[in-house]
Parts: C-alpha cells; sequence; structure tokens
C-alpha cells in the first residue's frame, strides 16, 4: 500500500477510493486504518497511537466521524439520499469524515446514478471508501471517479504467520502442523483464519493440536487420502472402497472428503512437476512432506490428471443433486479400474498401463484370440499313409508347439487376455505409434467413436456437426472425412480453420499420429432418415394425453 502511505504522509489522499478483492482479504479494516491515520491526534500519520480518543473510538466503532454503511441491505435510492443529507454535516471531532461502504457492486443502478455527483465533488474533509468484491458490478462511471486498490490474496504463509501472530499475543499453544492445516483450509482468507482460531480456542481451551483442527474443520485424515491415492495406483477398488468406507464410519461429509481429494491429488501433481520437491505453502511437518514426495515420484502423473477430471465431474453432479458418497465411491472405483469407464481417457490409461507392464519386462501380451462365440479350427486330421519301409529310417516324431506367451500379471493383462480388441486398438492408439505407418481407413472407422468423444470435450457442437460424417479414406497424413450430400451446410461448417485444428488435435490424442482432415460430400453416405408423420389418430393421442382430455364423437354432445 505505498500509494495510500504517501498520499497520507503529503496529505493529498483521494476523496473516493476502491478497495477491490476477495473476501477476508482486509479491505474494511484497512479502510478503518485509513480513517485512524487520517484523525489521530498524532496525525496525518502513518503510525496512529491507537490510545488517543479518535484512534479508540474508531476501534471500537463508536466513532461519529466513521461512518460503515453496508450497501447489500441499504441499496436503495432512499438510502443514498439519506447519505446524501449527512455528508453535508462537518466532522465531530476528527479531521475527516470516513464513509465505508461495504459489498458496494450490491448498490442498485438508481442508487448509483443519485450517489454519482456527491461521490465526484463531495464537501471538504470527506472520504468515501467503496469497498467490494466485484469490481466488474460497479458502474464504470464510479470506476473512473475512484482511485482503485487491488488487495491481493494472501499466502499460506502469509496466513499462518497472522495466525501465530494472534496466538502469541493470547497466549494459546498451537502447534506448527495445526496452525499449517488452518492456513491451507483459509483460501486466502485472514478473516476465516481468525475465526478458526476462535472456533477452536471454544473447542479444546488454550492448547490446540492438529487432531482437535482435523475434527472442527471436517477434513479428512491424510491416512485416508493418501491410502486412495495409492489403491488408485495400484489399481485397487476394493482399497479405494474401503478407504470410503473408513471415511464414512466417522461420520465425515463424502462431499468435502472429495474437495479434500482433490486437493490431494493437486499437491501430487505439484510435487511431481517440481521434481519432488515440497514447496514451502504445501508444507505441513516432515513426515507428511516426506510421504507426499514418495507418493508423487510413485503415482503416474496421467492418473493424478484423471482424478481430477473425476472429482470435478463429480462436484458438478453433487452440485445438481446427486449422492455424495455414491459419486465419492463411483469417481474411485473409475479411477482405480478405467475398464470400467469407456470413455477415451480411461482407454489411454489402460495403454499406459499395458506400456508400462512391458517396459518393466512383463512381456508382450498374448495374441488376440478368436472372437467371442467361435471356437478356434480344429487341428487338421492326419492322412492315412503307407508304413514306411524297413530300409527307410522313420521321420522323427514333430515337436510339440511351444505354448503361447502368458500375459503380464494385472488386471489389465486379464482383460487383454479375454478382449483381444484392446490389443489391437492399443497398438494402433498408444502413444508414439506415429512413427510407424499411418492408420488404415478401417481403424480409423473403428476409433471415430472415440474421436467425436474427444472432440466433444472441446466443442460440442462441432461433435454434433461431425456426428453425420464418416472418415472413407487415408492418404499418408490425410484422412478424408465425408459428408452425405445432402449435409453442404455442416461440411462448409467443419472446413472451418478453427474447427479443422479441433478435429487434427482429437486425430492425432486417439490415433498417435499427425493427421490432417479433409472434407467432401459424397452420394453413397446413407442420411438419417427422416421420421414419418404422425397419423390423424396420433395427433389426437397426443392431444388427449397432453391435455387430459376425451374424444366426443357426434352422437355425444356435451349435457346430453
Amino acid at each position: 500500500m505505498r500509494t495510500l502511505t504517501n498520499a497520507v504522509e503529503q496529505g493529498k489522499v483521494h476523496h473516493a477510493n476502491l478497495f477491490v478483492g476477495s473476501r477476508g482479504t482486509g479491505k474494511t479494516s484497512m479502510a478503518k486504518i485509513l480513517a485512524a491515520c487520517l484523525n489521530c491526534v498524532n496525525g496525518p500519520t502513518v503510525s496512529p497511537c491507537g490510545v488517543c480518543e479518535s484512534c479508540t473510538a474508531i476501534a471500537g466503532a463508536t466513532s461519529m466521524d466513521v461512518i460503515e454503511m453496508d450497501a447489500a441491505s441499504n441499496n436503495s435510492v432512499d438510502d443514498i439520499r439519506d447519505l446524501r443529507e449527512s455528508v453535508a454535516f462537518a466532522p465531530v471531532s476528527g479531521r475527516h469524515k470516513v464513509y465505508i461502504l461495504d459489498e458496494a457492486h450490491m448498490l442498485s443502478s438508481q442508487a448509483w446514478n443519485a450517489f454519482l455527483k456527491t461521490l465526484e465533488e463531495p464537501p471538504p474533509n470527506t472520504i468515501f471508501v467503496l469497498a467490494t468484491t466485484e469490481a466488474n458490478k460497479v458502474l464504470p462511471t464510479v470506476v473512473d471517479r475512484c482511485h482503485r486498490f487491488d488487495f491481493k490474496r494472501p499466502t499460506a504463509e502469509q496466513v499462518a504467520s497472522v495466525i501465530r501472530r494472534v496466538a502469541s499475543a493470547e497466549s494459546i499453544d498451537v502447534g506448527p502442523e495445526a496452525v499449517a492445516l488452518m492456513a491451507r483450509h483459509a483460501t486466502g482468507s485472514f478473516r476465516d483464519a481468525l475465526g478458526t482460531l476462535e472456533q477452536l480456542v471454544t473447542y479444546s481451551g488454550s492448547s490446540i493440536a492438529l487432531d482437535d483442527v482435523l475434527a472442527v474443520l471436517g477434513v479428512a485424515d491424510s491416512d485416508l487420502l493418501f491410502e486412495a491415492l495409492d489403491a488408485i495406483a495400484a489399481a485397487d477398488a476394493r482399497a479405494a472402497l474401503l478407504a470410503a468406507d473408513r471415511l464414512a464410519t466417522t461420520g465425515r461429509d463424502a462431499g468435502t472428503f472429495i474437495r479434500d481429494l482433490e486437493g490431494h491429488a493437486r499437491e501430487l501433481l505439484v510435487v511431481r512437476t517440481l521434481g519432488g520437491e515440497v514447496p514451502s505453502e504445501l508444507a505441513l511437518s516432515p513426515e507428511h512432506d516426506a510421504r507426499l514426495a514418495e507418493q508423487a515420484g510413485r503415482v503416474p502423473v496421467a492418473a493424478v490428471v484423471r482424478l481430477l477430471d473425476l472429482l470435478a465431474a463429480a462436484m458438478e453432479a453433487i452440485k445438481n443433486g446427486a449422492d455424495p458418497r455414491t459419486q465419492l465411491e463411483l469417481a474411485l472405483v473409475k479411477a482405480a479400474t478405467p475398464a470400467v469407464d469407456a470413455s477415451t481417457k480411461a482407454l489411454l490409461a489402460r495403454i499406459e498401463r499395458l506400456e508400462a507392464q512391458l517396459a518393466a519386462g512383463g512381456g508382450a501380451p498374448a495374441a488376440a484370440p478368436a472372437p467371442v462365440g467361435e471356437r478356434p479350427p480344429p487341428p487338421p486330421r492326419p492322412t492315412p499313409t503307407t508304413p514306411p519301409s524297413p530300409d527307410v529310417p522313420a521321420p522323427p516324431p514333430p515337436e510339440a508347439p511351444a505354448p503361447p506367451p502368458q500375459p503380464p500379471p494385472g488386471d489389465d493383462a486379464h482383460e487383454t487376455a479375454a478382449n483381444g480388441a484392446t490389443v489391437a486398438i492399443a497398438a494402433a492408439v498408444a502413444p508414439g505409434a506415429g512413427a510407424g505407418p499411418a492408420p488404415a481407413v478401417e481403424m480409423l472407422a473403428d476409433v471415430w467413436p472415440a474421436v467425436l468423444d474427444s472432440v466433444r470435450a472441446e466443442n460440442a457442437l462441432l461433435a454434433a456437426i461431425l456426428d453425420t460424417a464418416r472418415p472413407v479414406a487415408a492418404d499418408g497424413t490425410v484422412v478424408t472425412i465425408a459428408f452425405p450430400q445432402s449435409e453442404a451446410f455442416l461440411h462448409r461448417k467443419a472446413d472451418d480453420p478453427a474447427h479443422r485444428e479441433v478435429v487434427a488435435e482429437a486425430l492425432r490424442a486417439v490415433t498417435g499420429h499427425a493427421l490432417r482432415p479433409s472434407y467432401e460430400l459424397r452420394d453413397d453416405l446413407p442420411t438419417a432418415a427422416e421420421a414419418p408423420a404422425p397419423t390423424e389418430e396420433e395427433w389426437i393421442a397426443r392431444f388427449k394425453e397432453a391435455f387430459d382430455a376425451e374424444e366426443l364423437t357426434h352422437d355425444e354432445e356435451p349435457g346430453s
């Protein structure tokens, strides 16, 4: 706040100031400190004494020269008119009158228009401080007349330092692990951190331990978070569900555990990206940090990223009314066993596991068996031959065929042996496959639904456009995608350069090859069959069902 400091020292504090920042970052507190700096008996000064009559009145919210107004509940034109009338009066005991409008973005447009002239040309020695969390909702004409100050969200270490200072001043014994957990749970809000500290003092007295913080905040035990990630890394859905069950027995909320699990996965991603180094904002204790670094080096990044996607989908479903525990268990099972998930990302996760097993020396997967329902052809029957002559030596008996190589251990290996299609797709879809020959059009047709899924994740409208198209030819790095002759409009939309980039990226992600789409119209592609027009009887039936009506014949007149 160098600008405010210089303004106070030079006596050039602007009459209208806009404080912008997230909740709990000290906007209102800073406005009161500014008022104390201006009205202190030693002021204007950047170091108010805190003991004079003006400072004590401001700290106790009894000063008649500092008027705090909640714009969320006083946002009408009449409220602004009352404020304009009070502005005309001179300060009572201090040098300046300071008006603090909290949640200023809640004022209505009519109230802002009524307030605009007063804000632009206030009486002498009158200062306005507008505090808001959403500056975009404040009228631009108001923002132009204010000096804007942005309050940045504090780091976890800064919040922890405030907690330690307050605890020391109040003679509260708080361990470093408890302080770190409170600071992280506050998510950049000093007010939330101090509110949690006050609640903990009521709960456990002047000595606060880590277990007390876990109990009050309802935060999942770190052991459960580590166990859940270990189960996912080991592809053990049973262990993942047991972790969720242990959470339920403790009485903690499943939705909160999903958010905690998301935070833990994010920590693993950060530590893995930093090469195993735990940054200070994530540090909790030496034992916890060492365990976090060890797990980050062991769990694949792809598994962590996919878990984050699944948890985000679970939280969205909970927001729409789904059961939190069901969504938690579903996300854990999908993350631990990608085979139950039909998405393209799940297929890529399974392929990555197969590649890891092969790289570890597990051997090549078994050849694809015959499709289900078809038996392998019987061995050829020996044809009758004449017995060999005694003078001619008999041929040596044929050697027994070598047994086929066994698949590597693990769930994916058993699935591979049970479904040969996975191996075929893995050979075409696996990352790094671009080094081999380009895929054939038959393979592209097989994975086309997966390409559409990848496109749908980026552009749902483009996926709907491509729903009637099919790959019909592949020549090197160019894939010809055909639309029916009647879909010329969709053909033009898909041929947009931006849409081409999305499709090319989806083809690369699914096939592992750098392919470029080329579009054309064809007559031999089937079009969607048009639904037949409803008959008269069907229209009548729909009308009766929609309006709960009865059909009257000519012989049945109303009232007869």
